[in-house]
């Protein structure tokens, strides 16, 4: 009973004290777990606060160690080969386009058959078509030894030459023989090879003295045996790539296979063989996986390893 009594009188001594203390506006911790959790709180922001600073200094240090690696890797290069300026890479590639000009394997896009295009589609394919000439055109600015480009049958009126202008720049100073001409009046009938999917007989050489012609159509075209019709027509030599003889359909759920190519691709093929004389690196090299064709050493490989759902 005296120690009750005891606490209620030191309670109520202490209340006094914190009123008089309020009073005279002295402010007084009186709660030290309040303190430690806002010390505990201050040290987690500061610990999160020096983890980051080191995380951020380890990607400094990456990125300083990644951008010395490549300098000293340029370096290296730099001692063996000579570094050429992009002023001096585009002299020496005009020059080479130039010289195509003059004496190059002849290479002919024949764009009489854009009306045979899908009305459905046809300002798609048209699009496509100058994305195409634009791909063939970088291909052969890369090449060492490039073809001499024509594009035959292109109207400055026309839809796809103002495709062209849009899509591709500089277009119109691209080191090519635009004409509206047709290629048949431009070059001996003996000298011409059309390329086609339909031909029988297969191409087994590049030929130097040989003119070339692609068939502008694009692969999303749905007519069949147009460029084929139309160079029996005329009784012009017609070949096709030697898919058949070097490479064979990969296995695939929707068994799809497409021998029909871009044009872009098939100049790919006639510029890597002609460079390599191996047809089966050309093909590979040209032709996209998902036509669903691949090299005949790739069979065994292939069945062990099963590709994924194109």
């Amino acid at each position: 009973m005296e120690d009750s009594c005891c606490a209620e009188s030191t309670v109520s001594k202490v209340n006094e004290a914190a009123d008089l203390l309020d009073f005279l506006g002295i402010d007084v911790e009186l709660d030290p777990l309040c303190g430690r959790e806002e010390t505990a709180f201050s040290k987690n922001v500061m610990r999160k606060q020096r983890n980051w600073e080191r995380r951020l200094e380890a990607k400094k240090s990456k990125r300083k160690e990644e951008k010395e690696r490549k300098k000293l890797s340029r370096q290296n290069k730099g001692a063996t080969e000579p570094q050429l300026s992009k002023r001096v890479i585009k002299a020496i590639t005009k020059e080479r386009l130039e010289e195509a000009r003059g004496a190059g394997l002849r290479l002919c896009v024949d764009l009489s058959m854009t009306d045979c295009l899908s009305p459905k589609f046809f300002s798609q394919e048209i699009s496509r078509l100058a994305c195409q000439i634009r791909r063939l055109y970088g291909c052969n600015k890369k090449a060492l030894q490039p073809f001499r480009i024509f594009l035959t049958e292109l109207r400055e009126d026309s839809l796809l030459y103002k495709e062209c202008v849009r899509m591709n720049d500089g277009f119109t100073n691209y080191l090519i023989d635009v004409t509206e001409e047709s290629w048949f009046h431009l070059f001996p009938s003996e000298d011409v090879i059309y390329l086609t999917p339909d031909a029988s007989e297969a191409l087994e050489y590049v030929e130097e003295d040989k003119v070339y012609i692609l068939g502008g159509l694009v692969d999303e075209t749905i007519q069949k045996k147009i460029s084929y019709t139309r160079a029996k027509e005329l009784g012009i030599r017609t070949a096709r790539l030697p898919i058949d003889e070097y490479m064979v359909k990969r296995p695939n759920p929707k068994n799809f296979h497409s021998k029909i190519l871009a044009i872009n691709q098939v100049f790919e093929i006639l510029l890597t063989f002609r460079d390599t004389k191996d047809w089966i690196k050309a093909l590979t090299a040209g032709i996209p996986p998902g036509k669903g064709y691949m090299v005949a050493s790739a069979v065994s490989t292939d069945i062990i390893n099963p590709p994924e759902e194109l």
